[in-house]
């Protein structure tokens, strides 16, 4: 018992001796990373820049027209409430009306507020209106328009870009 308590007294006061040694010789051998381990990496970064950077654009593009779409939304049930306050009629409905019964639609790209999306049209008859909303980045146009039978019809009409209506000229949405 007492025997292996005087070994490890031994072991244990060779060891702070050693381990001086120890990092010496380890940093003389730390000398970084080589030319070919730096362009190695930075042409990995690069690759994955190059495949991130145009995806991250299109979700931006997908995104100022969403905002357009959720505008022209908001300006079909606009032009509803306009309707119910005029015994069904839609002749009231214009960018000017909408904007006074929901201060929140922007009529212009200048407009404060209107840094995604703005209403570039709007008009009505007796028995059906069109809305259209137009995307600040893109330039796409999105328009609901309820025909006098009752039936709503969304369609898209791309930007200079002609991407906007899943990479067609126009659709619908």
């Amino acid at each position: 018992m007492f025997s292996d308590s005087s070994q490890r007294t031994s072991r244990s006061s060779q060891r702070p001796t050693r381990l001086p040694q120890l990092l010496r010789t380890s940093s003389q051998d730390a000398r970084g990373f080589s030319l070919i381990e730096l362009l190695v990496v930075l042409l990995i970064i690069g690759i994955l820049a190059a495949i991130a950077i145009p995806s991250f654009l299109s979700q931006k593009s997908k995104a100022y027209d969403v905002s357009a779409k959720e505008l022209a939304r908001t300006a079909e049930t606009t032009a509803e409430t306009i309707a119910t306050e005029n015994n069904g009629e839609y002749e009231k409905v214009t960018a000017v009306e909408l904007h006074k019964h929901e201060t929140v639609i922007p009529l212009s790209e200048a407009e404060v507020g209107s840094k995604n999306a703005w209403i570039s049209g709007a008009s009505g008859t007796k028995e059906s209106y069109s809305v259209t909303a137009t995307a600040a980045n893109t330039g796409d146009k999105f328009t609901i328009s309820r025909s006098s039978t009752g039936q709503i019809t969304r369609t898209c009409v791309s930007g200079p870009a002609k991407t906007g209506c899943s990479g067609a000229e126009s659709g619908s949405w």
